[in-house]
């Protein structure tokens, strides 16, 4: 079983956009019983909440399914258990690094850093931009190419 984890900032946004696009593609493929989908955030403000109405309307017009998500804090134990730990910005990578101290952990990097020849680093936070389908974007070609990498890896 691989175990992935999308982390951003307050895991109302961006994470959660990433869980419920990598979990359609996931299953789009029939991988469902390999591959299990998280997110989280490093920080606990909006913990139990349903993501943000941005992320809701555009993963609704793409038809994709955002139920049962809600808002929760990383972990030690997070970083123990998933196999790969996906940031969406350099900042949640050095908040991720900083929990992890020198523990044993999973792969801990950047979503956009799997797409070969990208722009883009980091993936902008829209809860200050609003701009919910550039992010949308960014994510799907991000999850798209990490699930490629996931299964070249793990021989799936």
């Amino acid at each position: 079983m691989v175990k992935v984890l999308f982390v951003c900032l307050g895991n109302i946004c961006r994470s959660p956009m990433a869980e419920a696009i990598f979990r359609d593609l996931v299953k789009k493929e029939g991988l469902e019983e390999q591959i299990v989908v998280d997110s989280a955030g490093t920080g606990n403000w909006h913990i139990g909440k349903p993501p943000h109405e941005g992320t809701q309307q555009v993963l609704t017009k793409k038809g994709i399914d955002f139920s049962g998500i809600r808002a929760r804090q990383i972990g030690e134990k997070d970083l123990r258990e998933f196999d790969y730990i996906i940031a969406m910005d350099v900042e949640n990578v050095g908040n991720l690094r900083r929990l992890a101290g020198y523990n044993k952990v999973g792969f801990i990097g950047r979503l956009l850093d799997f797409v070969p020849d990208s722009d883009v680093a980091d993936v902008p936070d829209p809860y200050y931009t609003g701009n919910f389908a550039e992010v949308y974007e960014l994510i799907q070609k991000g999850c798209r190419h990490l699930l490629e990498t996931i299964k070249r890896e793990k021989g799936l």
